[in-house]
């Protein structure tokens, strides 16, 4: 019986919902119908919009199923039903939906799933916030978590996977005309969820996670029909690393050809050999791979043999366009044996461009160290005394036994060689295998007793077995080499990922890196000395200067780490200088830290100090100006004054003397605010209590404000005199830009226990990256009139309202202006 074929997904992916998934899904679905395939709607949500409930039309709508829960009826797909039809699509809306308990499956997606597995076909819909990978992320964004998510895996899977994108502006348009919310709705849903900002990251984010899904999908496709040739979909620089100082150099090249083009990857590379860390200065790395990752880029490291080779399946692996490699530091007489990893990695490169740096060490030859001894210097010893005591021990038995032909006595000469090799590795199975030649000369190849050989036939018995002597010598010593490099190596992985997992999982990462190297290597102490000055140590008896150590290893500049209680060995001080590579960087990322905090408490009172002073300068002598003209006009009996203009001289004298007043008010508030010795008394208080006293302290403006809070609005938690002023403030900004016909509006709405109070402005409004601005004591953003306060009413609005629990945040107002949110918490409903 043959197995029924899966049926295709398809996903129409939105940033937020309002988008228009659902539409353009049907429109899809008529699409298909036209064509003659069997579409039925199994499940569609259209929330009472009505573009969206006519683009059903005439298609086929599966009933649901109603079921009751906890006393209340909810209706679901009915999947059997859909099973039951079998049609060849279903539209099923709402992919990340919850079932209701008692459901055969917990989520829509696994009823997706089992129409699929059934042969039926699917399109469905599904935003942004329910990818699992992304639940997080939109909850700090928009400060709503999404408790209904979808496997990222599932999605991904999916045959089509579509983006309905729209613009944040073009979507609180349709938000503001009622096309998606009800209009109760609207100014809470602009107000929060829908502003601008959190749009703008929301469509980032989709719009980033379908690119990486655009690009599984096409190096599966390219790993499917084994295309290894470079499709420059986007720049990818590679860079090749050694371990060598030219490394930044390499580093700082390669990121200016990335920087070339807008989007552009760039990604470090270094080859391992099966040496461990004997063939890349440990230290150099570590610091190289810092300097990659803060310019953007990512490390990556391999293990191959041939170097070119490894260099390009990683290049082409990962889709790059070029490679950046240092120019050849082999020396001439090297490059006459060998053409080098820079040539050989451009004659096999094919379509990606090389690009060869030059560098100080260019030609200037490797400086390689001694490779290490394959064995121990007692195996070394153990192996020549095999040698020298061994062959006369053969030579006497020989001689003593029976008599053997010259092809027995080579081959048991030969077993000798082999087990001397094995115990003592080259030097001495190289000793062995001469002087067991002139021992099979002397003794047993005729003519006997002389250095000579008489048949052709033994000359090249002999020649063969000095030979395969010298090769499996080799061999033995290159295995029992490679062995213990092989060793070397993966205890020095072991030690560095163990490093890196005791930084990553500390508080601070210095102190953790000198504890674990105490710790690893069973230290008495470790101290990093910076020139004469201990920065930091663990363990007792922390060394002040280098002649206290037993071993000193220079870190970075001035840095050195100093070692007490044992001397360590060349292949451990590679890895010490891993350590050491590592805290100077943690060292600078501390000190940058500790004087980024210094200083930005000092910069914001400096910054303060100078705005008060350039404003309250300004904003103090104007009205003391005013009022000193007044009351000396009053005074001169030289100036004769009708009632009228003494009138206005008192009136003016009396609107400075205010003007003063709430300036020295704003100043003193700011400052206990910024002290913490602001008192406050927070209480339950009514909106409609609260409101009608702000507007009548504004004054004649204030009877301008239309005010639409509802009668059925809870109580909020509050100081009503501070809140009172808070309003005073946002108000009176909101008269000051408001243009002629068009007054501010206070609106009230209540959602998740909180009230929300809008004071909404319909003037030029504020750019978005500048909302924070006008948080900002003493910034006057736009004033048409700079004679009018030093700019502290919004800070301190700010001030008071997060004081009192709440927040004050913008928002742009639908057809152009500003709408400032106080949200404050709900008390207890009357």
């Amino acid at each position: 019986m043959a197995l029924m074929p899966r049926g295709e997904l398809r996903i129409y992916l939105g940033a937020a919902p309002g988008v228009g998934k659902t539409y353009t899904m049907l429109e899809e679905a008529h699409r298909r119908a036209e064509r003659g395939t069997d579409v039925v709607i199994a499940l569609v949500e259209t929330h009472g919009r009505k573009h969206t409930a006519a683009m059903l039309g005439d298609l086929e709508v599966v009933p649901r199923r109603a079921m009751d829960h906890r006393g209340a009826t909810f209706t679901e797909m009915d999947l059997d039903a859909v099973l039951a039809r079998r049609p060849g699509i279903a539209v099923v809306d709402e992919l990340a939906h919850t079932n209701v308990p008692g459901s055969r499956n917990a989520k829509r997606w696994q009823d997706v799933q089992e129409l699929l597995d059934a042969g039926i076909s699917v399109l469905t819909t599904v935003n942004v916030q329910h990818l699992e990978s992304l639940n997080d992320v939109v909850a700090r964004i928009t400060g709503a978590q999404q408790r209904e998510t979808v496997p990222d895996g599932f999605v991904r899977a999916a045959e089509q996977v579509e983006l309905v994108d729209m613009t944040p502006e073009a979507l609180r348009r349709r938000m503001a005309h009622g096309n998606v919310y009800r209009p109760e709705k609207i100014d809470a849903a602009l107000g929060n969820y829908f502003r601008t900002g959190n749009l703008t990251a929301l469509r980032e984010l989709a719009l980033l996670w379908l690119a990486d899904k655009v690009d599984d999908q096409l190096g599966r496709y390219r790993t499917d029909h084994a295309i290894d040739s470079t499709w420059e979909t986007r720049e990818r620089v590679v860079v090749a690393l050694t371990g060598g100082p030219e490394g930044d150099t390499l580093i700082r090249r390669a990121w200016r050809i990335a920087a070339r083009t807008k989007g552009a990857d760039l990604m470090a590379v270094h080859v391992a050999r099966s040496d461990g860390l004997a063939g890349a200065d440990p230290a150099a790395l570590a610091r190289q791979r810092v300097l990659v990752e803060s310019l953007g880029g990512s490390y990556h490291q391999v293990v191959g043999a041939d170097i070119p080779q490894a260099l390009l399946d990683f290049a082409r692996g990962a889709n790059a366009t070029q490679i950046v490699l240092g120019a050849s530091s082999r020396g001439r007489f090297a490059r006459l044996f060998a053409a080098g990893v820079g040539v050989t990695t451009i004659a096999r490169s094919g379509s990606i461009d090389v690009h060869l740096v030059p560098h100080e060490r260019a030609g200037q030859g490797r400086r390689r160290g001694p490779l290490p001894a394959a064995l121990s210097r007692r195996r070394r010893a153990a192996g020549f005394a095999a040698a020298l005591l061994g062959l006369p021990l053969l030579v006497a038995l020989l001689k003593l036994g029976p008599h053997l032909s010259l092809t027995n006595n080579i081959l048991l000469f030969l077993a000798a060689v082999v087990g001397v090799a094995l115990i003592g590795g080259l030097w001495p199975a190289l000793i062995a295998a001469v002087g067991g030649s002139v021992i099979l000369n002397w003794f047993f190849t005729p003519p006997l007793g002389r250095f000579s050989i008489a048949e052709v036939q033994n000359l090249l018995a002999l020649a063969v077995f000095v030979a395969v002597a010298v090769a499996v010598s080799w061999v033995v010593d290159t295995a029992a080499r490679k062995t213990r490099q092989a060793a070397q190596a993966s205890a020095d992985a072991q030690t560095l990922a163990t490093v890196a997992g005791s930084v990553l999982r500390g508080e601070r990462p210095l102190m953790a890196l000198l504890d674990r190297l105490r710790e690893t290597f069973a230290l008495d102490s470790v101290t990093l000395l910076d020139g004469d000055t201990v920065v930091a140590g663990v363990g007792q008896q922390l060394c002040a200067t280098p002649a206290e150590a037993d071993v000193e290893v220079k870190a970075d500049g001035d840095l050195t780490v100093l070692l007490r209680g044992r001397i360590l060995e060349a292949s451990d001080r590679r890895i010490v200088e891993a350590f050491a590579a590592q805290a100077a960087v943690a060292l600078k990322q501390e000190r940058l830290a500790t004087e980024a905090a210094a200083a930005k408490p000092l910069a914001e009172a400096n910054r303060l100090r100078t705005a008060l002073l350039a404003a309250v300068s300004h904003d103090l002598r104007t009205p003391l100006a005013a009022a000193t003209a007044a009351v000396a006009g009053l005074r001169s009996p030289d100036i004769q004054l009708d009632d009228t203009d003494r009138e206005e001289l008192l009136a003016t004298t009396e609107e400075s003397l205010d003007r003063l007043d709430r300036l020295v008010a704003n100043l003193l508030d700011m400052s206990r605010l910024q002290a913490g010795a602001l008192g406050i008394a927070v209480i339950e208080v009514g909106a409609e209590e609260v409101v009608p006293r702000a507007l009548d302290e504004i004054g004649p403006g204030g009877r301008q404000v239309r005010v639409h809070v509802p009668d059925d609005l809870p109580p909020l938690r509050a100081d009503p005199g501070l809140l009172e002023r808070v309003l005073v403030n946002l108000v009176g900004n909101a008269l000051r830009y408001s243009p002629p016909g068009q007054p501010p509006v206070i609106t009230g709405s209540s959602h998740g226990g909180i009230i929300e109070l809008r004071v909404i402005d319909h003037g030029p409004g504020i750019p978005h990256d500048r909302w924070d601005d006008v948080f900002l004591p003493f910034q006057r953003l736009g004033d048409r009139d700079n004679h009018t306060g030093v700019g502290l009413g919004l800070a301190l609005s700010r001030g008071l309202t997060e004081a009192m629990g709440g927040t004050l945040t913008p928002d742009e107002t639908p057809g152009g202006g500003l709408t400032m949110i106080v949200a404050l918490p709900a008390g207890e409903p009357a």
